[in-house]
């Protein structure tokens, strides 16, 4: 059965608008695909919204309530992912450093599927074409390369005028996040649950679930972020 122009341009308004709508449900992170799980879950959406328009369905309804279903599980992962540490975990990754005062880690390269030519060309993009330049190198879940450099290579003018600051003591890096303590993280900066818990205590604060953000600063500190109370 051929489909008329008429029909073609209302089911096109239709599928806009209602993509539209889910796109905004979806929220900024879904659109500016922060990790691979948003990637393609981005271009899955984009596809069946595609198919609704271009391809001559019979059953327009059951394709646009397909489009309503998916975006709705996405949402719904989402905010589970949000709850659950372990499945964001799965579903995002989690950063891994793969280099760590100034050397590689090849069991880091190795996990994340990097070559060293790979990880080279990364630093490249950011005008660095020495490793000997860099502190820490972390890879992000969305593949992007975090860099750290040495503090003498941080600036011209600091090595221009031999002026080299020692190195930091710690990397900054999150110990809670959304009231939850992440263990790893703690464990590698070496310090301690009690260490922890002091820290917190002089700041006033009984249990790291009153904690909506915490890290620990290069110079050892503590900042900590208290949930806003309504």
């Amino acid at each position: 059965m051929e489909i008329s122009y008429k029909q073609i341009v209302i089911e096109t308004v239709i599928t806009f608008s209602v993509l539209l709508a889910l796109t905004r449900l979806l929220g900024m992170k879904q659109l500016s695909h922060l990790t691979f799980f948003n990637y393609v879950t981005g271009i899955t959406i984009g596809s069946i919204a595609a198919n609704m328009v271009t391809l001559n369905t019979t059953d327009f309804t059951k394709e646009l309530t397909s489009l309503v279903v998916w975006c709705c599980l996405t949402t719904f992962i989402g905010y589970i992912s949000l709850k659950s540490g372990k499945l964001k975990v799965i579903l995002d990754g989690q950063p891994t450093i793969v280099i760590k005062k100034g050397k590689i880690d090849k069991k880091a390269l190795a996990k994340t599927k990097l070559n060293i030519d790979d990880l080279t060309m990364m630093l490249r993009q950011y005008q660095i074409f020495s490793i000997t330049e860099i502190d820490y190198a972390i890879l992000e879940p969305n593949g992007i390369l975090s860099i750290l450099k040495k503090p003498e290579f941080q600036g011209t003018e600091k090595r221009d005028m031999k002026i080299f600051p020692p190195s930091p003591n710690f990397i900054p890096i999150e110990i809670i996040t959304d009231g939850k303590l992440i263990k790893r993280n703690l464990l590698e900066v070496g310090k301690s649950r009690d260490w922890l818990y002091n820290e917190l205590k002089k700041a006033n604060i009984d249990m790291v679930e009153d904690v909506f953000y915490a890290e620990i600063q290069s110079d050892g500190k503590l900042f900590i972020q208290k949930f806003e109370t309504k």
